[in-house]
């Protein structure tokens, strides 16, 4: 049996549902209407995050004939990258909450020739999986965007199998990536509100490494380990830092579509002061950045 409860695993099988619906359905959406940028930075996002996912494959350790599934897939590559690890006989299931997202990563498997790949619309909240259906599970960037991420660790645990491995990538604390941490300032003081507002997660809602770690411990995983890692990131110019950061930064992404063009502008030009002491002398710009990565065992 998984580690979760009777009801978390009733809430799994029968839909039952927390209250929440509707905000998880409104997100779901909007990770829909930003896909297509994923798709056009999909490269970007396999240069930025190599490190983290070389640091993840390191923590699950995949085996040639293990069954993986990757949580929040986006363009895939971590996913993409196990399933060379699991041959033969292995298999990788990338997964994220909408077709758009996960077709993206069921070409680029394609086109890279991978034939032990699957993609599948999964949620990971409620994972409609069978207990004990996978060795590793692994998970980059999506945990922190979970409306109840405590629910979603124990589905985590819940489809281990006994000894399985789970690793996942989060960002770290928001004053240590300047990068993204930037951005929302700029909308926070154009808005004159909080940025993500309260109760909708964001990308640094498990900065907190303490807090992360409990979060697996009580899903029922052991041997939990959190770690800092050191994730810079460097841009050729102002333009193209902020064309790739607000086409991937899902909630951030639809709010500034939806915004007038001149509150845009506004909140455009207020990063550009904002990220002046991370320029370089030939235009472009450097950045630190950090991010957590857990791992854990059922």
């Amino acid at each position: 049996m998984g580690a979760g409860t009777m009801d978390d695993r009733a809430d799994a099988r029968t839909g039952q549902t927390d209250g929440r619906d509707d905000l998880r359905a409104n997100l779901h959406r909007m990770w829909a209407s930003v896909a297509p940028g994923w798709a056009e930075h999909a490269d970007f996002v396999d240069d930025r995050g190599a490190a983290e996912t070389e640091a993840l494959l390191e923590r699950a350790a995949p085996q040639p004939g293990d069954r993986v599934l990757e949580l929040a897939c986006g363009p895939g590559a971590t996913g993409m990258a196990a399933a060379t690890l699991v041959a033969p006989g292995g298999e990788v299931v990338m997964s994220d909450v909408v077709a758009e997202m996960t077709a993206i990563a069921a070409a680029r498997a394609d086109a890279a020739g991978l034939t032990n790949v699957s993609t599948r619309e999964l949620d990971i909240e409620q994972i409609e999986e069978p207990d004990g259906a996978y060795d590793v599970v692994l998970c980059r960037h999506g945990l922190m965007f979970a409306l109840d991420p405590a629910r979603g660790a124990r589905e985590i645990r819940r489809v281990l199998k006994p000894g399985g491995r789970v690793a996942l990538g989060v960002w770290g604390p928001r004053e240590d990536n300047p990068w993204l941490g930037l951005v929302l300032d700029s909308v926070s003081a154009q808005i004159g509100a909080p940025v993500p507002p309260p109760g909708i997660p964001g990308p640094f809602a498990l900065q907190d490494a303490g807090r992360l770690a409990a979060l697996l411990t009580e899903a029922g995983l052991l041997e939990v380990s959190v770690t800092e890692l050191s994730l810079p990131t460097a841009t050729d110019s102002f333009d193209e830092w902020w064309t790739r950061t607000t086409a991937l930064a899902g909630p951030l992404s639809a709010m500034l579509k939806a915004m007038p063009p001149e509150a845009g502008e506004a909140i455009r030009e207020r990063a550009r002061e904002a990220v002046a002491p991370y320029a370089t002398v030939d235009g472009g710009l450097e950045f630190p950045g950090v991010g957590l990565v857990a791992s854990g065992r059922a």
